[in-house]
């Protein structure tokens, strides 16, 4: 009782805070490339499709959360509403997931400090490496820290806005023409939502905030909220400075709008800067989470027994964390921006679909109507659907690999569970 009485010292303000920074880190610096590539004229119609799907996520997400305020998020909603076998699932999709955000976020990083491609690779290396040493010792990233990084990337982005402002743009207009079709924008939309995915960390707090029944619910919606009007913002100055088809080429946008609107080079600086703190620092936040899933799901016999066993001295998941390291490392050294947005999508949306399924079931402490939960789970399967077949096929894979693997695992004979 003392213990957790301790641990809740999250307030609606931190709760916030943290889902916010959460989103807007590697996500406003990567993912509109990618997606204007798919979705060319109707980048603002993925948007705003990515963030309905968020948003029918984040209300199933808070509903569950009211009345299960413990951490796993839709790991410990699936096993409590639908079996044990929907929560791996979910659990072992937000693993595969996540991890896949590590890399972006570290290839992100190298992206906006260097153009040499080979450079990149083994910076983004170097980051996964350092913090995997730091986070081995335990030290993790903290609600302040969280805010400072918030208050940092924000300000950037609003002095780059600003800036376009003053320069006058350049009047690319955003079109509405769909000229990508129907797939595109699907396409489009599930890259997008790579950047919303965040919120999902405000639902795995449910032991450390004050009040969740109330904290969680406003949490999640006022961080999407906020973060869907950064993301607009934006998108619309990537649109007017650098045009579509230009924004669908560059590796670092905000770099590349930057540099343009301001011949001095300080601006693109900032830029830099604030990018590589926002990428290491949500990079660090998801490795620790990563890493604590990981343990839990071992504690449960989900994943093998070995990676629930903490180090004697920094009392962390250790064998978990270096495991993640190394393929990240991997994804790092051989996988593309896009392709690692796209994996990352893969497991987050199977994630939310186990959760909308959940709160579709759920009996107790509703809050939102059912219609909500039907269109955020038939909106998850859709995005999935329409992602690259590379991708699809690559994600059923990993997955039936973790159905396969905990199945052996939970063999009567006790045979795998050491």
């Amino acid at each position: 009782m003392t213990s957790s009485a301790l641990e809740r010292r999250l307030g609606l303000t931190d709760a916030i805070t943290i889902g916010v920074g959460s989103m807007v880190g590697a996500g406003v610096f990567a993912v509109f490339a990618p997606a204007a590539a798919a979705a060319g004229s109707g980048l603002l119609v993925a948007l705003l499709l990515a963030a309905i799907v968020a948003f029918c996520n984040a209300t199933s997400s808070a509903q569950l959360a009211a009345v299960y305020p413990v951490a796993g998020g839709s790991y410990a909603y699936g096993r409590a509403e639908l079996g044990e076998w929907w929560g791996f699932a979910a659990g072992w999709c937000f693993v595969i997931g996540k991890t896949a955000s590590v890399a972006a976020m570290a290839l992100t990083f190298s992206a906006y400090l260097t153009d040499d491609r080979w450079l990149q690779r083994a910076l983004a290396v170097a980051a996964v490496v350092a913090l995997a040493a730091i986070n081995y010792r335990g030290v993790t990233r903290t609600a302040r820290a969280t805010r400072v990084i918030v208050a940092i990337v924000l300000t950037v982005l609003v002095a780059w806005t600003i800036t376009n402002l003053a320069a006058g743009g350049t009047h690319h207009l955003p079109s509405f023409e769909l000229d990508a079709g129907a797939l595109g924008i699907f396409q489009a939309a599930g890259l997008l939502f790579f950047a919303f995915a965040g919120y999902a960390r405000i639902a795995t707090m449910g032991e450390e905030v004050t009040d969740p029944a109330r904290t969680i619910p406003r949490a999640i919606i006022g961080a999407l909220g906020i973060a869907l009007v950064i993301y607009v913002v934006v998108a619309l100055t990537l649109i007017d400075r650098l045009g579509v088809e230009t924004l669908a080429h560059s590796s670092r946008p905000l770099h590349d709008a930057a540099r343009a609107m301001d011949s001095s080079g300080v601006l693109v600086w900032f830029v830099a800067a604030a990018a590589a703190l926002a990428c290491l620092g949500a990079m660090l936040n998801l490795m620790t989470g990563i890493g604590r899933t990981s343990m839990a799901m071992a504690r449960e016999r989900d994943l093998p027994a070995w990676l629930a066993v903490t180090h004697p001295k920094y009392k962390v998941p250790h064998r978990a964390e270096i495991i993640l390291a190394v393929v990240v490392c991997v994804l790092v050294l051989f996988g593309g921006l896009r392709d690692v947005i796209s994996f990352s999508s893969f497991g987050v949306l199977l994630y939310y679909t186990v959760a909308n399924l959940a709160a579709l079931k759920q009996t107790q402490g509703r809050r939102f109507p059912k219609w909500l939960q039907v269109l955020g789970l038939v909106l998850c399967l859709a995005l999935v659907a329409t992602l690259t077949w590379t991708v699809l096929v690559t994600g059923v894979v990993v997955l039936a690999i973790g159905l396969v693997g905990r199945k052996l695992l939970r063999r009567p004979d006790g045979a795998g569970a050491s």
